[in-house]
């Protein structure tokens, strides 16, 4: 059955639109390009230090096997992940896994 994972971050101060750049730009459509799909990308309306996330799985053995593409690649690990300290609290990262209702649109 497929899953969500929710992930919240705190933005840095003064990193907002460093983020979203890329995101947006980099992340996003490199993580695409691997298979993920990314259901949401939100910012917080009043808090500059409020990004949230969702991406959406449709097994425990397809999110492992696109973290190991991702997470694992040089790419990420020479050029993105270096970077994200900058903007990030990484310590404060949440990443929460749901599980869709009966009623919900996103199945």
């Amino acid at each position: 059955m497929a899953f969500y994972e929710l992930r919240q971050y705190t933005v840095l101060e003064g990193q907002m639109d460093n983020w979203l750049k890329v995101m947006q730009q980099e992340i996003i459509p490199f993580q695409v390009s691997k298979g993920m799909v990314i259901a949401g990308s939100f910012r917080g309306e009043d808090d500059d230090s409020v990004y949230v996330w969702i991406r959406r799985f449709e097994s425990e053995a397809e999110r492992a096997r696109l973290y190991d593409e991702v997470y694992g690649s040089d790419y990420w690990k020479d050029d993105v992940s270096p970077r994200l300290t900058s903007m990030l609290n990484r310590e404060a990262m949440l990443v929460t896994r749901l599980m869709p209702t009966e009623m919900s649109i996103l199945q």
